[in-house]
């Protein structure tokens, strides 16, 4: 799975650094990012998707994506759309 890297929280320092990449295979975003935490996930628990069952599947998590990398995000759904898997 070789992954494009994007781009990187701009006030990332030396620890902890949200990061993008795009799979080059299947044009899927990668996101590397601070884990959500319990009052955060409580509330996506209590906020379902319509037509959801309440609940985080075991096979997904919750993550917290910094509003300065949306720049970077939009890069990455750029690079995604424009492979055309």
């Amino acid at each position: 799975m070789p992954l494009q890297f994007i781009g990187i929280d701009p006030d990332t320092g030396k620890n902890g650094s949200p990061t993008a990449w795009v799979d080059q295979e299947t044009a899927d975003i990668v996101i590397q990012s601070y884990t959500a935490d319990d009052a955060t996930r409580t509330q996506c628990i209590q906020t379902p998707a319509p037509g959801h069952a309440p609940g985080i599947p075991e096979h997904e998590t919750v993550i917290r994506i910094p509003a300065r990398l949306t720049p970077v995000l939009r890069e990455a759904c750029d690079v995604a759309e424009r492979a055309q898997l």
